[in-house]
């Protein structure tokens, strides 16, 4: 008998690690931001000639309804742009990186193919002036790098429209907790793709079972539709982490966000 109040005893400790690696924040102004708008168009409201994180796409998405989600990454003149990729090759043609750019070197391409040039955070922030809520995703290459946090919360600190943020780089999302405990935080995650080296395995291990929360303690997991089934996933929501949704791209998606999540971040289809 002694046996088996050592291994229940083994199986109650590592469970209580368990939660305590991965349980959230559970914060009634997450609850307030998402209670006036559960749609956030992705990257703006884009498609049909008008690019992904433009000015166009963010105003047709004030136009219509919707709250936004973009990306912002800083430059190497330390100023910050709204842009999804690492690089430009994807958007811009170019096989260069984005944040090895001067914000007057960025601001004089365009996407896609279109006269729509790569905004700054300060003219996305003017153009969508408390229009509609944003979500703000915190993008980076150097993971201990907080620069981008520290400039991007200084430009909030005059923008009176409602925002918050979120990153899959949990240390992104720590400082933000750390130094601007106010906000509403998000950790992004997904069933990440285990890479070759050891080193990532481990990596991709963490972020996908999010048993690195205990550093940020978000407020809310914007997680994959398509990993929706992840026991950590599931854990979290348990422990009153907000669920949010990432990408919904079809209908097939939006039924099977229905029921698991409390917010959608879309795009190609309206929810």
């Amino acid at each position: 008998m002694i046996f088996l109040y050592i291994a229940i005893a083994i199986v109650v400790f590592f469970a209580l690690i368990y939660v305590f690696l991965i349980c959230p924040q559970k914060s009634k102004k997450t609850e307030e931001f998402f209670a006036e708008q559960k749609f956030f168009a992705h990257r703006g409201l884009h498609g049909g000639g008008v690019p992904e994180n433009s000015l166009s796409a963010f105003n047709l998405a004030c136009k219509e309804g919707y709250g936004i989600e973009f990306d912002v990454h800083i430059t190497a003149d330390e100023k910050l742009v709204v842009f999804h990729d690492d690089t430009l090759e994807r958007m811009c043609g170019i096989k260069e990186n984005v944040e090895e750019k001067t914000l007057e070197e960025l601001r004089a391409l365009t996407l896609a193919g279109t006269e729509e040039h790569i905004p700054s955070l300060e003219e996305t922030l003017s153009l969508i002036n408390g229009r509609a809520p944003i979500i703000i995703e915190i993008k980076g290459t150097k993971v201990s790098d907080t620069r981008v946090c520290k400039l991007t919360a200084k430009m909030l600190e005059g923008y009176s429209g409602k925002w918050c943020m979120e990153s899959f780089n949990p240390f992104y999302v720590k400082w933000w907790r750390k130094n601007v405990p106010a906000s509403v935080r998000g950790q992004l995650s997904c069933k990440m793709k285990n890479g070759k080296k050891f080193t990532q395995r481990v990596k991709d291990f963490l972020l996908t079972n999010m048993l690195l929360s205990f550093l940020a303690r978000p407020n809310f997991i914007a997680y994959d539709v398509n990993g929706r089934k992840e026991p950590s996933f599931r854990a979290s929501r348990i422990l009153g982490g907000y669920p949010v949704a990432w990408t919904i791209r079809s209908e097939e998606d939006k039924k099977n966000a229905e029921g698991k999540f409390n917010a959608i971040i879309f795009e190609n289809i309206r929810p």
